[in-house]
């Protein structure tokens, strides 16, 4: 994994840089690149344009913490009792736990070892006591908060205080005005002390999850959607991706852009019940294991080594851990257990073939396997549900009654991971489950909705 460096002659001082841009609750519909004409996205857009679109990118879980956890490990977080959201509500598990093991290694720990220096500006939601704190798991510099969320203004004399306070180990933080811009100036900040640094910016947003807060001078910019929410969902996307163009343009700026990795996603499918999303043509939402729940946006960028394009093989976050140490010049082994795989070869063609012949996914009440393009969810209260992705992207014809075997040998293949994995570390409060299972029955919106009719 680590022959990069000897393909292309680069020297130790010419590493890569890695931006990873995660978004929260992003709609898989709700970016340009995937076909909104309603909400406009012209910065990412440009990152899609200039760089590689993963048509089938996913993510380990349909909720923000687990997939984090996977997302930072490159290990399906299942695989170390991780299944749920880290919410400390249940006063039979020790808050002391609830958190990605120390015992396993981060993406973060993993550069740093290879000479990066690594920040975290934004949300962290992978354990709050010290012990997970984000600069024990690698990370030099956070700019944050431990939780899963906080407010986007400050909070009035009377208003509801987000429980997440922000911290920092660089700086006394500043004053909040709107979160989405405060994080843009810290990455924008982090990119300049480091220029001369090979570094890793984790560039972590909370937009646009709850709580639905945006500026009055992006709302006014979507005046003619009707639904307050889904008005005030597109105006909180607008703010982020002008961030995401400050992001770009410092690295232009400074003369990094061709020699940095940035790599552009959601951390799960949007919740249309919460926040007014669109995961348009994927059904299902943000929760539960339909192709809406956990497969997102995604882009992934190199300008001096990538050509821009689109890949159509299944790929998923997990991939990003031992794809990064690979480009730093680093090596993994078995003895690692990744899940995921050094993708870069197969986005250069320099390996043909699909990455992942296999996918799994298991949460709270649900487990899912895709197998080729045939795709199967176990739910406790019906027969086990088989789709066909190749033929129906959509999931809405369930396939099983005609396929037994595959049923039968998918079911196999599932049940024996299942059984296989460690104990769950702690689980959420049980009203989650009953709503999990609800939303297998919801009808989705499965159009992209029209234009906003107004100029951005």
């Amino acid at each position: 994994m680590g022959g990069c460096f000897n393909v292309f002659g680069q020297k130790e001082h010419q590493k890569p840089n890695f931006v990873l841009i995660l978004a929260d609750d992003l709609g898989y519909a709700d970016v340009g690149f995937n076909g909104s004409k309603q909400i406009h996205t012209p910065h990412i857009d440009q990152l899609a344009k200039h760089g590689i679109q993963i048509s089938q990118g996913y993510v380990s879980a349909p909720v923000c913490g687990p997939s984090r956890a996977g997302l930072m490990t490159g290990r399906n977080q299942v695989n170390f009792g991780f299944d749920n959201n880290p919410i400390v509500d249940l006063p039979q598990f020790d808050e002391n736990y609830i958190g990605v093991p120390v015992e396993e290694v981060t993406m973060a720990d993993r550069l740093a070892a290879l000479g990066y220096v690594n920040g975290l500006v934004g949300k962290w939601h992978l354990g709050e006591a010290d012990h997970f704190h984000p600069t024990k798991r690698g990370f030099h510099e956070f700019w944050g908060y431990r939780g899963g969320g906080h407010n986007y203004v400050p909070t009035k004399p009377n208003g509801k205080p987000y429980p997440n306070n922000i911290e920092s180990n660089y700086k006394t933080p500043q004053p909040l005005t709107y979160i989405t811009d405060d994080k843009g100036d810290e990455c924008v900040d982090f990119i300049k002390r480091h220029k001369n640094d090979p570094f890793f910016l984790f560039a972590s947003f909370n937009a646009p999850h709850a709580p639905m807060q945006a500026l009055e001078k992006d709302l006014a910019l979507y005046e003619n959607i009707e639904d307050k929410k889904r008005r005030t969902y597109a105006a909180m996307i607008h703010r982020f991706d002008i961030n995401v163009g400050r992001i770009i343009k410092e690295l232009k700026t400074q003369g990094l852009y061709e020699n940095t990795v940035v790599v552009f996603l959601s951390d799960n499918g949007g919740p249309c019940d919460h926040n007014a999303s669109i995961n348009a043509p994927l059904n299902g939402q943000k929760g539960i294991l339909l192709e809406g729940g956990i497969r997102v946006p995604f882009i992934i960028s190199y300008p001096q080594y990538l050509k821009k394009g689109v890949y159509n093989q299944p790929i998923t976050s997990l991939d990003l851990t031992p794809t990064f140490v690979a480009l730093a010049g680093g090596t993994t082994s078995k003895k690692d257990k990744l899940d995921g795989v050094n993708i870069y070869p197969f986005l250069t063609k320099e390996v043909k073939g699909t990455p992942h012949e296999t996918m799994m996914w298991r949460f709270t009440i649900s487990a899912g396997i895709r197998k080729g393009n045939w795709k199967l969810i176990r739910l406790p209260d019906r027969l086990p549900m088989l789709f066909n992705l190749d033929k129906d992207p959509s999931e809405l014809n369930d396939v099983a009654d005609e396929h037994r075997d595959m049923v039968v040998e998918m079911l196999k293949q599932l049940g024996d991971w299942d059984v296989s994995c460690p104990q769950i570390l702690y689980m959420e409060g049980n009203r989650w489950r009953r709503e999990q299972v609800n939303l297998y029955d919801v009808n989705y919106q499965l159009e992209q909705p029209e234009s906003s009719k107004k100029k951005i």
